[in-house]
């Protein structure tokens, strides 16, 4: 395996290792803080503690970032493969510098978007995240899949990262509004936000499979070009140097 092998399954091993086990804890946090609401409600008291509100909080704001920092992650190395491999600083330096830019400045926005308290700087902060992050997903090498969005991989993730960055701008709100409206909203959200993850679990493991390793992109450039099925076309080992002994 070589080293852009192993920055190609960075991506993965992060999703599964952090954030993952992360949607699981901040689901976990958010039953049993809405199950103490409820039962102070009912009842006037719950053995639920009180700290269970605090960690959900702390603990969705760190899965907001995780999951923009993936996006960025996997954006990241899609773009550069691409820049390196067709070496685009020697014809395109005007791009090159603009996608870094671009990387910067959404990194910033959505450091600044932790940072905002007034409602419209976070408004501002969030909209620019977003926007780093479709310009960045419209660069060439990013592998979209296009003609199957409804199952591809890398819209389910833009939408997951958006739904986090609009609670993340939203959650002050929740806690000023006493009619509760935020609060719905921010539920219903992020029940569709649990639903994408999960997709994301089946497309991630699909595109582990399409997505060719950098031995393999020289017989997947030869399917393509011969247009030809997997069980009747022959394709020619690619030629290496020989080795003294």
């Amino acid at each position: 395996m070589e080293f852009r092998d192993a920055i190609l399954l960075l991506h993965p091993a992060i999703a599964v290792l952090v954030v993952f086990p992360f949607i699981g804890v901040v689901v976990n946090r958010a039953l049993q803080t809405r199950q103490r609401r409820l039962e102070i409600k009912m009842t006037g008291k719950s053995k639920i503690p009180a700290v269970v509100g605090q960690e959900h909080v702390q603990l969705g704001r760190w899965l907001t970032g995780a999951v923009v920092g993936i996006v960025l992650l996997a954006l990241a190395n899609d773009i550069f493969s691409h820049i390196l491999d067709h070496q685009l600083w020697m014809t395109a330096l005007f791009q090159v510098i603009f996608i870094a830019l671009l990387f910067a400045a959404t990194i910033a926005s959505i450091v600044l978007l932790y940072k905002a308290k007034e409602r419209k700087w976070r408004a501002i902060f969030a909209t620019l995240t977003g926007m780093g992050l479709v310009l960045l997903g419209c660069q060439d090498g990013v592998y979209r899949k296009t003609d199957q969005w409804y199952i591809s991989h890398y819209y389910y993730g833009l939408t997951a990262a958006f739904l986090m960055i609009f609670s993340l701008a939203i959650l002050p709100e929740i806690y000023k509004d006493r009619s509760n409206f935020w609060r719905k909203i921010h539920i219903t959200l992020n029940c569709i936000a649990l639903l994408i993850f999960m997709g994301q679990g089946i497309t991630g493991t699909r595109s582990l499979l399409e997505v060719p390793l950098s031995w393999q992109e020289h017989y997947i450039q030869q399917l393509y070009e011969q247009k030809c099925d997997t069980r009747n076309c022959t394709i020619q080992a690619p030629s290496l140097p020989q080795k003294p002994l």
